[in-house]
């Protein structure tokens, strides 16, 4: 059982303007009969990241739900959705490029709305790439949010 992967959901209110889902699935490897590792980024469940180990249930239908979050991996989750009018237009490529100094892993929403979830290790750069994500945000090429930070994060 222990090293299986495993599709772990998390249930929420969906926020005003975003999208309708009030579940977002990841994948885990599971570590035991009720908790596993997240092992991919989340682009809609917020206070997790990739890494972390969490708590779930399994209900009658063989969906393993999360409870909560047993420790965390002390990485962070950001979100990149480009500015269609700025100098990157609709190119998750193009955002990979602009953040490749920082050497982060990254999942592309979809096609038809390009939102970046970026892995972000604690090894990373907390400053240099807050200033970036904030300067570039005000000159109009991207929108971002912290889906998860930690207080490293917070303080650089």
């Amino acid at each position: 059982m222990a090293g299986d992967r495993i599709k772990v959901w998390f249930r929420f209110v969906p926020r005003e303007g975003w999208f309708p889902q009030d579940t977002e699935g990841l994948w885990a490897t599971r570590l035991s009969a009720d908790t596993a590792r997240v092992g991919n980024i989340p682009f809609l469940q917020d206070g997790v990241a990739q890494g972390d180990v969490v708590r779930f249930q399994t209900d009658d239908d063989g969906l393993h739900c999360a409870t909560g979050r047993v420790s965390a991996s002390e990485n962070c989750t950001v979100r990149v959705v480009q500015v269609p009018s700025g100098p990157l237009g609709r190119s998750p490529k193009a955002v990979h490029e602009r953040l490749a100094s920082f050497q982060l892993g990254g999942e592309v929403f979809s096609a038809e709305f390009p939102m970046v979830a970026f892995d972000v290790p604690v090894s990373t750069d907390f400053g240099s790439l807050k200033q970036l994500l904030v300067r570039e945000q005000d000159e109009g090429w991207w929108h971002f949010e912290v889906g998860s930070g930690t207080a490293a994060f917070w303080s650089a």
